[in-house]
Parts: structure tokens; C-alpha cells; sequence
């Protein structure tokens, strides 16, 4: 079973649990970072924990705030970390693809936290291109 980190703030914590949840139902495991409630919580201190374990671990991780931008920007910080603000099928794919993105970012409080389950499934299923422009570039992210 592959194993994704997981985080939230307050604001993201609700859709956080539905994600659990759904990621248990297509088979992977999880490690929860926080929050463990809807009290409120500083979001940086959250992505920093989650992403510094998908970088020593190499796992995938996905962070929900209220719109996904302060956890990917937190997130992004981290060596190693290519986290991405995903909210469609193109984006999700594109951040895999293109940019061998390893956090997947969600907003909860906007129109695309509906559609969670296929953005997360397309960003687990998809593979990083192997393409030498691709790998070059991620390559160039890598040396900032």
C-alpha cells in the first residue's frame, strides 16, 4: 500500500477528512499531520511538517487550506519539494507530467473542492514524463 502524507488547516480540515477517506477506499495509507480539528492552526507550520516527510520519505503528500495557495507556497520551501495548486484534470495531470510535482495542493473554500476525488486520482495515477525536456527542467527547479 503507497503511503501520502496529508495535512490541513482549520479551514481545510473538513475536506482533509474526505480525503482520508477516499484515499482509503482506492488503497493508500495514510499520515496525517494535522489539524486534527476545525481549531485554528497556522498553515505554514503544517506544510513545513508534511512536506520535510515527502522529502525524506519520497512520498506524495497533499495539503488543503482554504484556497491552497498559502500551503503551496509554505510547501515550496522545502528542498525537494515541488508542491502544485491543482484544481482540474489539466493541472492535476500537467503538475505530474511537466513538473514531477510531489505535493498536491487543494483549496476548500473554492469551486474545485468538489471535484477532489478526480484531481487527486489523476495526480496519484499519473507518472512523471520521462521526456528530456521535462526531466531538464525539473532538474533546473531543483538547482534554485
Amino acid at each position: 500500500m503507497n503511503k501520502i502524507i496529508i495535512g490541513s488547516d482549520h479551514a481545510g480540515f473538513e475536506l482533509k477528512e474526505k480525503i482520508r477517506q477516499y484515499l482509503k477506499e482506492i488503497r493508500y495509507d495514510t499520515e496525517d499531520v494535522g489539524a486534527y480539528s476545525e481549531e485554528a492552526v497556522d498553515y505554514p507550520l503544517i506544510a513545513k511538517k508534511a512536506a520535510k516527510k515527502a522529502a525524506k520519505s519520497s512520498s506524495k503528500g497533499i495539503l488543503v487550506c482554504g484556497s491552497g495557495i498559502g500551503m503551496c507556497i509554505a510547501a515550496n520551501k522545502i528542498k525537494g519539494i515541488r508542491a502544485a495548486l491543482c484544481y482540474d484534470r489539466y493541472t492535476a495531470k500537467a503538475a505530474r507530467e511537466h513538473n514531477n510535482a510531489n505535493i498536491l495542493c487543494l483549496g476548500a473554500r473554492t469551486e474545485s473542492a468538489k471535484d477532489y476525488k478526480e484531481i487527486i486520482k489523476i495526480f496519484l495515477t499519473t507518472p512523471a514524463s520521462k521526456e528530456e525536456r521535462h526531466r531538464k527542467r525539473v532538474g533546473q527547479i531543483e538547482d534554485i
